[in-house]
């Protein structure tokens, strides 16, 4: 019986191993090539972020995973689900690893997408101050609910009951203000990072062209030059020709004189 129960759990001990080899050697698969694009990261992002308040929201997020996976192939990059959710854990991982780096400038050059990540975890602080705000207003209007219903004062359609009604009115209507004001702000923030992003490209792009151009006039300077020092020597080489050539007639001529 000992050996049966030991040869058992070496069963089951090797299936495990197994299972645990394969679903490595789904993760190496997924992160193979081809290798994703800047473009198609970008893609990706502006995807997830759109659906960030949904991953918040659920634990089970196999269908918004196939979604994204979708999403990217309507726009002509072929990713299945789960190689989206890996790309989504290894930008993750390396956004938070950036944030020990100090200046703005290193945390960009060393994680071009830092700033897109940014945005989105920003977004969903915003999104949970909301809902922090939403529920505090509601804790107040059951409290203050619950007081109506001890006093046992205000009668429906009496004065101090509109009063009450219309300062939870005006409190609503700040909280909302508060909420798009925020918005607005995350949203030019947003629009900054990007025209800022898209200037420093600009910049390294005719900072590249320039450094191409320079290159050039100088090959075309040292090409000229060589010309030069060839014609130079190709003009001496003619000229000592012509001197052989003159002095030799001239040796012939006297030679023919004095015979």
């Amino acid at each position: 019986m000992e050996g049966l129960h030991h040869h058992q759990y070496y069963h089951r001990q090797h299936h495990q191993q197994q299972h645990q080899q394969q679903a490595m050697n789904v993760n190496v698969d997924v992160d193979r090539l081809p290798q994703w694009s800047i473009q198609e990261t970008k893609e990706f992002l502006m995807i997830r972020a759109e659906l960030d308040p949904s991953f918040m929201e659920t634990k089970r997020n196999k269908q918004l995973w196939e979604f994204i996976s979708t999403r990217l192939k309507e726009k002509g990059y072929n990713r299945s689900a789960e190689q989206c959710k890996c790309k989504w854990k290894n930008l993750v991982t390396r956004y938070k690893g950036c944030e020990m780096v100090e200046e703005e400038a290193k945390r960009q050059q060393q994680f071009p997408f830092y700033n897109d990540l940014q945005a989105i975890f920003s977004a969903r602080k915003q999104t949970t101050s909301k809902k922090l705000c939403s529920d505090e207003e509601e804790d107040k209007g059951r409290y203050r609910g619950k007081e109506k219903g001890k006093k046992g004062v205000s009668i429906s359609g009496s004065p101090s009951e509109s009063i009450n009604d219309g300062n939870d009115i005006k409190e609503i209507l700040k909280c909302f203000m508060r909420q798009q004001l925020e918005l607005e702000i995350q949203w030019r923030e947003a629009l900054e990072v990007r025209e800022n992003e898209r200037r420093l490209k600009e910049m390294e792009w005719r900072r590249t062209m320039e450094a191409l151009e320079n290159e050039r006039v100088m090959m075309d300077i040292r090409w000229r030059e060589k010309e030069e020092q060839r014609r130079i020597r190709e003009e001496a080489r003619s000229e000592r020709i012509d001197a052989l050539v003159t002095t030799l007639l001239n040796k012939l001529t006297r030679d023919d004189h004095m015979k």
